[in-house]
C-alpha cells in the first residue's frame, strides 16, 4: 500500500530532541543544576495566579534544557515529578493560555510544544525490571492523559507539524516500550493498553484535523508489527476497527441496513466530527495496520524484530530457538484468536449478521480447565431482523487467561461459546443476513487472503493434488514421521515449521484457525442466489473444509466443531461444487451425533449448539443420495490428503452409497439426543427420508446398494479417516464410532423404505414410551411423525409393526392418563388429545388392523379409559361395569378425543371415502331436496316429522304415500343429524325374505280348484224320515184315539181342505220352478262365486311409519318418554315443534357445522426482486410468470374443485358446504394460468381426509379483494350477506338471515331473503387455523416479502370471534400466522424456511427450518406440515371445542328451544294423526316454504 512511500523509522531513531546540554557533563552536575533549577519553578505551578519566571526566550529554552535532563533522572526524589508537572502545564499553552506558563511559550505554542513532545520521549526510556518504580508508572499516565487531553482539545491551534511531531512522539515512546519482548511485571506490560489507545485516539483526532501523510500510516505499520505481542495491541485495535466499521456501514450502506453497535466507550474514540470520506480512508488504513494478523501465529516471524533481536541475540547469543521460547511468546495463541475474532466480528457486521460478543478469549489450556461444563438448557435467543446488534468489551483488562475468563466463561451463556456462530441461536431461526449485504467475492477480496491462511495454519497439506495418483503422495516420511510426533502431544496441531517444536505449545493456534474457518463458512453460506463465486476462492475454501474436517489422527475438535457450527447453510446455497465436500462432512458427522456425551468437544463449544449445527447439515444432505442417485464424483479427493497407500486406488462412488450412513447418522442421532428442539429436527427429517424412499420406489426408482454401502462405508471412512487396510473398524484408540455399531446393526433394515419404515416405527414408539413421556415438545412431535408414518405407503409392510405403533400409543395414553392428580395440567392433557389425534390417523389409514381382536380390544379400552377415566377390566379377574363405573375422566378435552376416536372407529372406519367422494362425510341430502323427489304434493316441510333420540340424535322422518307400487311395503325416509354430521337413510319394513319377494307376489291370495261335476253315479232317492218297518206295526186303540181327517171333514171343511190343497200344490210348484231356475244358474255360473266365496282382506295401501319405525325400535315405551327423576336430561324420545319459528333456521345452522377440522392454505410466488403485494398478486395470472416446478407443486397438494358445487370447505366461510348445486357454469380451467384461477371464486384446490380439510388457496388480482366472495352480478347477492361484508371488515356475522341463504341450493340472484332475528350468529369455528406458502425465487426476498399486505387477502371469515358484528377484522401479526417458505435450488431440491409465532406449540413437523427436500416428496411434507400446524393451533387454543362437540352443543340447544312438551296421551295421540294437519287449513309462513 506504501511501497512508493520512505519510512519514517530511522527518523525516528536518529532523532536527537531528548537530548540535553546537560547529557555533556558528569551525571552529578546535572543532577543538581536539575534540582536546583526544577524547584523554583514547581512552587509557581501551585499558584496559577503568579506570573511565570520566565521571560524571554532564551531563559525559556535554557530552562527546558535543564527539565530535559531532569526526566533521566532516578525517581527516588521529587524532581522527575516536577518535571512532568512543568511540562504538561506548559504544553496546555496550544488549549488554554494561563499566566503560569511563560510569555515565549503562549506567543509560538506550536514551536515550544514540539519541543517538549521530544523531550518528555526520557521520561518512557525502559530501566531495568528490578528498579521499576511505582511513581514511574503514575508519571508516565500523567503525559499520556496530557497528550490525550491536548490531542482533544487545541482545536485548530495545532499545526500540521506539531501533529506530526505528536504522533512521532507516541509512535517513538510506544516502540521503545512495546517492541521489546515483554517482561513479566514491567512497565510497558502495565502502560501498553494506555499506550496503544492513547496512540489510536490521537491518530483519528489528526486524520479528523490535518490528515497524516503515506510515511506516516508506513511508519505506524512497521511499528505496530513490532509491538503484536503485547495483547492490548490486537485487542485496541479489533475494537477501534469495529467502531470504525459501525460508522463506515451506517453511512455505506443506509439505514435499513442491521445497524452495527459497539460500546460506547469504544465508539467515542472516532470523532463525530469525522466525516464520511475520512472515515472510509481511515478505515481501510487502520484495517491494515496491524499488517497480516496471520504472522501472530508464527514465532519466528514475531520473534525476528530487531528489539528482540537486540535484546536477547545481541547479549548473550542466544540461538533463535530460544528466542522463540521466551515466555512472552506464549501468549501468541490468545492474541493470533483475539485478531481473528477481530477480524471475524467485520465480516459479521458486513454480512448483517452480527451478534454482541461477551468472549474475547480462546479456549486455552489454562481456562479449559476452569470452564463449567455447558449446560444443555440454552439462552433464548435475540431476534436480529433489523435490530441492533454489536460487540460488547471484554470484562477485565489484563492479559493472563486464567484471571481475566474465568469469571466469565462460568457465566457465559451456551449462545456465545468461543466457537459459537455469530447467527447460531438456540430456539430460533438462523437469522438472514442483511438482504443488501455485499457479495461473497467482495468480502473474501478484503478479508479472504488473511482467512484463508489463517484456517490452514500449520497444516501439512501434500504438494501434489493432481489426479495422478502418483503425486498424491509426496510427502517425505520424514514429513509424516513430524506430523505423527507432534500429534503424540496433541491431536489438534499441525505444524509447518520442522524448526518449531510443538510439543512447546500442546494447544496453541487452534482457536484462531476455528475462528477463521467458521468465518469462512459464513461468509459463503451468505452468497445470494445466483451470485457466482470466483473459483479460486471456491477451490481454497474446499481446501480448508477438507483439512478442517479431518476425523483421523490428526483431528482438531476446535476447528471441526467451528465450521460444523457455521455451515448449516452450506449444502443449501447453490454453492458450485459443494457436494465435492459431501463425503468429508458425512464422516464428521459419523464423529459428532452419535455421540452421546461429546466429551472432547465440551471444552470448546456447548454440545447441545454443535448437535443442532450437525442436524441442519444432515437435514441438507438427506435428500441427496436420492437426488443424484448413480452420478459419481467428478473429483477424486479422496486419498489425496492421507497417508494410506490403499486408497490411493480408490474410484469414484455415488451419492446413493451415502444413503445408509446417513440413515445411520440420523438414527444413531435420534438414540443419543436429549435436547427437545434438536430431537424435532430429527424427527422431521426421519419422515423426510422415509417418505421420500417410498415414493422413489413406488415409481420404479431404484434405492437398492446394500451389496455395496458397507463396502463403500468401509473405504469413505478410510479414506478420508486416514484408518488403515479398508477396514471399517476404528483403527486410532481415540477414534470412538458409533456409526460403526449402528451399521452392522440396521444395515439389513434399512435399505429399502419397508425397512426404513419398519425401523422408524420401532424407535420412535420405543423412545415414546420411554424418555420422552415427560416432554410436551417431543411428544407432540413424535405423534406427528407416527402420524405421518401412518400415511406412508411402502410396499411390504407388515401389520405387526402397524399393530405395535396403535399399542405404543395406547400405552402412552395409558401412562400419561395415569400420572399423579398434581402433575395433571393443560399441557398434559394435550400430549393425551394428540395421542388420540394420532390412534385416529392409523385407523383410518390402516382400518382392516381392528379386524384382528386383541387390537380392537386394546383401542376400545383407551376409548373407554378416555371417557369415564378407568377401564372396566383392570384385570384377568376384577371387571366393572359400566353402570358401576363413577365417571372421572382426565378433563373434559381429553373426553371429547375419546369420544372423537369412538365416533371415528364406528362412523368413519371403512365407510370413507363416501360414494358422493372424500369432500363431505355426511349425505348430501337435506329436507329441501328429499321433498322435492318425494310423491308428496305438498312441498312444505312441514311433512318431516322431528323427534330426538337420547338428546344426542335429531331425526327428521318422512312418511311417503306408497302410490301404485306393485310390491307396496312400509316406507320412511330419515335424515339423522347427531355429532358426526347428516345422514340420510330410507327404510323400508318386509315380513318376506328376499327370494319370497322376488318369486312371488305380496298380498294376493292361491286361487281354489274348478269343481268336477261327472264324478260318480247320481240317483233320485226319496228320503223318509221313517224307516218303512213303521207302516208294518199294527196300530193301538191310543193310535186310533185321534179321528182320521177324512172322518171329520164336512163339506165346509172340505171346500177350505181343498183351497188349502190347491195353494200348497202352487207352493210347491212354484218352488220346484225356482228350484230348477237356481240350478240353471248355478250351472250357468263360474267357480267359486265371487259373493259367497271367502277372501283375505286387502294390503293396506297407507302407513304411519313414523310411528311404527319408533314403536319397531323400541322408543315408544311409556319409559322411554318419562322425565329421569335423579337427572335434569330430557326423556331418551321427545318430540321438536318445526312449527315454531326460527326452527329451520337451526336446521340449516347445524349443517353448516363442520363435522371435520377446515384448514385454509394461501400460496404466493414471489420473483425475485419483488417487494410489493401486488406484484406478488399477478405473478400467478399466467404461467408465463411461474416456474413450471411451482405449478406442479400446486397440483401435488390436492385436486381442483368447483366452488359453487363443492360439499365441502372452499377456504371462505361464505362460499364453502354447497350441496346439490348443479348450476355448472361450464368453464374449464384455462391452460395458461399461474394458479391464479385456484384464487377462491370458482375453484380452489383441495385436500380430504376421513380427518380433516385443507383448502388450497392461490389469491389473485381480481374485483373482489379477498378472493373468496361469491360473484353474482345481482343486487340480491349482497342481500345475503350483512352490511359489513360490503366492507373490507369482515365479521362472524354469517348469513344474520334466512336459512335459505346459507342453503346452497338457494345460492342464486333470484331468491329474496329475508332478515334473519337479530343476534343469531353461526358458532364460533374455534382459531383461524390458515397457513401462508411462499415460493420465493430468490431466497435473499424473504426479509421482504409483505407479509402484513397480503394478510389482508388471506380472509377465511373466521378472523373475529363470534357476536363480534361491530369489530372489525383484526390486524393480525405477521407472528401468529405459520409461513412456509420454499425455495427452488439450481440442483433440483427445494430448501425450506419457516416463519411463525414462537413458543411451545410452534415447532411443527416434519417440515424443519433450514431442510431441503426433493420434488417428490415437497407436496405431502407440505401437507402434512399444515395438518400438524393447525392441529397445534387448535391444541394451543382455550376456545377450540371439536366438531363432534359443537354439534353436540347445538343440538342441546335446538332440544331446548323446539322441543314440544307434550303429556304422555298427547304424544301418542299427535303420532295417530296426520303430519301437518292443524295447519292444512292456513296458508304456509315462509319458514315452511
Amino acid at each position: 500500500m506504501y511501497s512508493e512511500w520512505r519510512s519514517l523509522h530511522l527518523v525516528v531513531q536518529s532523532d536527537l530532541g531528548h537530548l540535553s546540554v546537560l547529557h555533556s557533563y558528569p551525571p552529578l552536575v546535572g543532577r543538581d543544576v536539575a534540582n536546583a533549577v526544577v524547584r523554583p519553578l514547581g512552587v509557581t505551578l501551585g499558584t496559577p495566579s503568579t506570573d511565570s519566571l520566565l521571560k524571554t526566550d532564551k531563559e525559556v529554552k535554557w530552562t527546558m534544557e535543564v527539565l530535559c535532563y531532569g526526566l533521566t533522572l532516578p525517581l527516588d526524589g521529587d524532581t522527575v515529578k516536577l518535571c512532568v508537572d512543568v511540562y504538561t502545564d506548559w504544553i496546555m499553552a496550544l488549549v488554554a493560555p494561563r499566566d503560569s506558563i511563560p510569555q515565549p511559550i503562549a506567543k509560538e505554542p506550536n514551536l515550544y510544544v514540539q519541543t517538549i513532545l521530544k523531550h518528555l520521549h526520557n521520561l518512557f526510556l525502559p530501566s531495568l525490571p528490578d528498579q521499576m518504580h511505582p511513581m514511574h508508572f503514575r508519571l508516565c499516565q500523567q503525559v499520556l492523559t496530557a497528550v490525550q487531553k491536548l490531542a482533544r482539545e487545541s482545536g485548530g491551534g495545532m499545526a500540521r507539524e506539531t501533529w506530526e511531531v505528536l504522533l512521532l512522539f507516541l509512535l517513538r515512546i510506544n516502540d521503545t516500550l512495546l517492541a521489546p519482548p515483554t517482561v513479566g511485571g514491567g512497565i510497558a506490560e502495565k502502560l501498553a493498553e494506555k499506550l496503544i489507545s492513547v496512540l489510536f485516539e490521537v491518530w483519528f483526532l489528526a486524520c479528523m484535523r490535518c490528515f497524516p501523510t503515506p510515511p506516516y500510516w508506513k511508519t505506524a505499520r512497521e511499528m505496530l508489527a513490532n509491538w503484536r505481542h503485547h495483547p492490548p495491541v490486537v485487542e485496541q485495535w479489533s475494537k477501534v476497527i469495529a467502531s470504525l466499521t459501525s460508522r463506515l456501514l451506517r453511512f455505506t450502506y443506509g439505514p435499513s441496513f442491521p445497524p452495527f453497535k459497539v460500546p460506547e466507550e469504544d465508539a467515542n474514540m472516532i470523532p463525530t466530527e469525522m466525516d464520511n470520506d475520512c472515515v472510509a480512508q481511515t478505515w481501510f488504513r487502520f484495517l491494515h495496520m496491524l499488517s497480516n494478523p496471520v504472522d501472530l501465529s508464527n514465532p519466528l516471524t514475531v520473534s525476528s524484530t530487531p528489539k528482540f533481536q537486540e535484546q536477547l541475540l545481541g547479549v548473550s547469543g542466544v540461538p533463535q530457538e530460544v528466542i522463540q521460547q521466551h515466555p512472552c511468546l506464549n501468549q501468541l495463541p490468545q492474541i493470533f484468536f483475539r485478531a481473528m475474532r477481530g477480524v471475524s466480528c467485520l465480516v459479521d457486521a458486513f454480512l448483517g449478521v452480527s451478534r454482541p460478543r461477551s468472549d474475547s478469549a480462546p479456549p486455552t489450556p489454562v481456562n479449559r480447565l476452569s470452564m463449567l461444563p455447558p449446560t444443555t438448557n440454552t439462552t433464548p435467543p435475540h431476534s436480529r431482523r433489523h435490530k441492533p446488534t454489536g460487540v460488547t468489551k471484554t470484562a477485565s483488562k489484563t492479559s493472563t487467561a486464567s484471571i481475566t475468563h474465568q469469571p466469565k466463561v462460568s457465566h457465559q451463556p451456551s449462545s456465545t461459546s468461543p466457537l459459537s456462530s455469530p447467527n447460531q441461536t438456540s430456539s430460533e431461526p438462523r437469522p438472514l443476513p442483511a438482504p443488501t449485504r455485499p457479495k461473497v467475492n467482495s468480502v473474501l477480496n478484503l478479508f479472504g487472503q488473511w482467512l484463508f491462511d489463517a484456517a490452514l495454519v500449520h497444516c501439512k497439506l501434500h504438494a501434489g493434488l493432481s489426479r495422478d495418483n502418483s503425486m498424491t503422495a509426496l510427502a517425505t516420511q520424514t514429513g509424516v514421521e513430524l506430523r505423527r510426533k507432534g500429534s503424540q502431544m496433541s491431536t489438534d496441531t499441525m505444524v509447518s515449521n520442522p524448526m518449531f517444536d510443538a510439543n512447546e505449545f500442546p494447544d496453541n493456534y487452534e482457536s484462531g484457525r476455528a475462528e477463521a474457518c467458521g468465518t469462512l463458512c459464513r461468509i459463503f453460506c451468505s452468497k445470494k442466489t445466483g451470485e457466482e463465486i470466483l473459483p479460486v476462492y471456491l477451490s481454497r475454501f474446499y481446501m480448508v473444509l477438507i483439512q478442517g474436517l479431518q476425523i483421523s489422527d490428526y483431528i482438531c475438535r476446535p476447528v471441526l466443531a467451528s465450521i460444523i457450527l457455521n455451515s448449516s447453510a452450506l449444502f443449501c446455497s447453490d454453492i458450485k461444487g459443494i457436494n465435492v465436500v459431501v463425503p468429508y462432512f458425512i464422516s464428521a458427522l459419523e464423529n459428532v451425533l452419535p455421540d452421546r456425551e461429546l466429551s472432547k468437544f465440551k471444552t470448546y463449544v456447548n454440545p447441545t449448539d454443535l448437535r443442532r449445527a450437525s442436524i441442519n447439515i444432515l437435514l441438507s444432505m438427506l435428500p441427496l443420495p436420492h437426488h443424484f442417485g448413480k452420478v459419481k464424483s467428478e473429483v477424486l479427493l479422496e486419498g489425496k490428503f492421507s497417508n494410506d497407500d490403499n486408497s490411493l486406488h480408490d474410484k469414484a462412488v455415488t451419492f446413493l452409497s451415502f444413503k445408509l450412513r446417513l440413515v445411520n447418522i440420523l438414527i444413531g442421532a435420534l438414540q443419543t439426543e436429549t435436547d427437545p428442539t434438536n430431537t424435532q429436527m430429527i424427527l422431521g427429517a426421519m419422515l423426510n427420508i422415509v417418505q421420500d424412499s417410498a415414493l422413489l420406489e413406488s415409481i420404479g426408482g431404484s434405492v437398492d446398494g446394500s451389496h455395496a454401502l458397507a463396502k463403500s462405508h468401509s473405504r469413505n471412512n478410510s479414506g478420508i479417516s486416514n484408518a488403515s487396510g479398508g477396514s471399517s473398524e476404528a483403527t486410532t484408540p481415540d477414534s470412538e464410532r458409533p456409526a460403526q455399531a449402528l451399521l452392522r446393526d440396521y444395515a439389513l433394515h434399512t435399505d429399502t423404505a419397508a425397512g426404513l419404515l419398519i425401523r422408524s416405527i420401532h424407535l420412535v414408539t420405543q423412545r415414546l414410551n420411554s424418555q420422552w413421556r415427560p416432554d410436551m415438545s417431543i411428544s407432540l412431535a413424535a405423534l406427528e411423525l407416527l402420524a405421518g408414518l401412518a400415511k406412508v405407503r411402502a410396499p411390504g409392510g407388515l401389520s405387526a409393526d402397524r399393530k405395535r405403533a396403535v399399542s405404543s400409543v395406547c400405552s402412552y395414553i395409558v401412562y400419561q392418563c395415569s400420572r399423579p392428580a398434581p402433575l395433571h395440567s393443560r399441557d398434559l392433557h394435550s400430549m393425551i388429545v394428540a395421542a388420540f389425534q394420532c390412534l385416529c390417523v392409523w385407523l383410518t389409514e390402516h382400518p382392516d388392523m381392528l379386524n384382528e381382536k386383541d387390537c380392537l380390544i386394546e383401542v376400545l379400552e383407551i376409548v373407554e379409559l378416555g371417557i369415564s377415566g378407568s377401564k372396566s377390566k383392570t384385570s384377568d379377574q376384577e371387571v366393572r361395569y359400566k353402570g358401576d363405573k363413577e365417571h372421572n375422566p382426565a378433563s373434559m378435552r381429553v373426553k371429547d378425543a375419546a369420544e372423537a376416536t369412538l365416533s371415528c372407529i364406528m362412523q368413519v372406519l371403512g365407510a370413507f371415502p363416501s360414494p358422493s367422494g372424500p369432500a363431505s362425510p355426511c349425505s348430501l341430502l337435506n329436507e329441501d331436496t328429499l321433498i322435492k323427489y318425494s310423491r308428496l304434493t305438498s312441498t312444505s316441510r312441514k311433512n318431516f316429522r322431528y323427534f330426538v333420540l337420547d338428546n344426542s340424535v335429531i331425526l327428521a322422518m318422512l312418511e311417503q304415500p306408497l302410490g301404485n307400487e306393485q310390491n307396496p311395503c312400509p316406507s320412511v325416509t330419515m335424515l339423522i343429524r347427531g355429532m358426526s354430521g347428516r345422514h340420510a337413510w330410507t327404510m323400508q319394513l318386509f315380513h318376506q325374505p328376499r327370494g319370497a319377494r322376488a318369486s312371488q307376489k305380496v298380498f294376493i291370495p292361491e286361487s281354489r280348484p274348478t269343481p268336477k261335476n261327472d264324478v260318480g253315479i247320481r240317483l233320485n232317492v226319496k228320503h223318509r224320515p221313517f224307516p218303512e218297518e213303521v207302516d208294518k206295526i199294527p196300530f193301538v186303540k191310543a193310535d186310533l184315539s185321534i179321528p182320521d181327517l177324512h172322518d171329520i171333514v164336512d163339506k165346509e171343511l172340505e171346500m177350505q181342505h181343498d183351497k188349502l190343497r190347491g195353494v200348497m200344490a202352487k207352493q210347491i210348484e212354484y218352488e220346484t220352478t225356482l228350484e230348477h231356475g237356481s240350478e240353471e244358474r248355478r250351472g250357468s255360473k263360474s267357480f267359486p262365486d265371487m259373493l259367497t266365496d271367502c277372501k283375505p282382506p286387502s294390503p293396506s295401501q297407507e302407513f304411519q311409519t313414523a310411528r311404527l319405525f319408533l314403536s319397531h325400535f323400541g322408543f315408544l315405551s311409556l319409559e322411554a318418554l318419562k322425565e329421569p327423576g335423579n337427572s335434569r336430561l330430557p326423556p331418551h324420545l321427545i318430540a321438536l315443534d318445526s312449527g315454531l319459528p326460527g326452527f329451520f333456521d337451526d336446521m340449516s345452522y347445524l349443517d353448516l357445522l363442520p363435522c371435520r377440522p377446515c384448514d385454509t392454505v394461501f400460496l404466493f410466488y414471489m420473483k425475485a426482486g419483488q417487494k410489493s403485494s401486488q406484484e406478488i398478486l399477478r405473478n400467478v395470472e399466467s404461467s408465463a410468470n411461474v416456474q413450471h416446478h411451482f405449478l406442479e407443486f400446486l397440483m401435488s397438494l390436492g385436486w381442483p374443485v368447483e366452488v359453487g358445487q363443492h360439499p365441502g370447505w372452499t377456504g371462505s366461510v361464505y362460499t364453502s358446504w354447497s350441496i346439490n348445486n348443479h348450476n355448472n357454469n361450464g368453464d374449464s380451467i384455462p391452460p395458461d394460468t399461474g394458479g391464479g384461477v385456484f384464487n377462491g371464486e370458482k375453484r380452489v384446490l383441495y385436500y380430504a381426509d376421513a380427518l380433516t380439510e385443507i383448502a388450497f388457496v392461490v389469491p389473485s388480482l381480481t374485483d373482489c379483494s379477498g378472493g373468496s366472495f361469491p360473484t353474482v352480478d345481482s343486487d340480491s347477492q349482497m342481500e345475503l350477506l350483512p352490511n359489513l361484508l360490503k366492507q373490507s371488515n369482515l365479521t362472524l356475522e354469517l348469513f344474520p338471515n334466512h336459512s335459505d341463504n346459507v342453503a346452497p341450493a338457494q345460492r342464486s340472484p333470484t331468491v329474496k331473503s329475508k332478515k334473519m332475528p337479530p343476534g343469531r350468529t353461526i358458532p364460533p369455528m374455534g382459531p383461524e387455523t390458515k397457513v401462508l406458502v411462499v415460493w420465493v425465487e430468490r431466497y435473499d426476498d424473504i426479509e421482504n416479502f409483505p407479509l402484513a399486505d397480503l394478510l389482508v387477502e388471506t380472509s377465511t371469515g373466521v378472523e373475529t370471534t363470534a357476536n363480534s358484528s361491530t369489530s372489525t377484522r383484526p390486524t393480525t401479526s405477521g407472528q401468529d400466522v405459520q409461513v412456509i417458505f420454499i425455495h427452488p435450488l439450481k440442483t433440483g431440491l427445494f430448501r425450506i424456511r419457516l416463519h411463525g409465532a414462537l413458543g411451545k406449540f410452534s415447532m411443527v413437523v416434519p417440515l424443519v427450518d433450514g431442510m431441503v427436500v426433493s420434488r417428490r416428496s415437497l407436496g405431502f411434507l407440505v401437507r402434512q406440515t399444515v395438518i400438524n400446524a393447525c392441529r397445534r393451533k387448535r391444541l394451543e387454543s382455550d376456545s377450540y371445542n371439536p366438531p363432534h362437540v359443537r354439534r353436540k352443543q347445538k343440538i342441546a340447544e335446538v332440544v331446548n328451544r323446539y322441543r314440544n312438551k307434550q303429556l304422555e296421551p298427547e304424544f301418542y295421540t299427535a303420532l295417530f294423526q296426520e303430519v301437518g294437519v292443524s295447519s292444512l287449513d292456513r296458508d304456509p309462513t315462509p319458514d315452511e316454504l
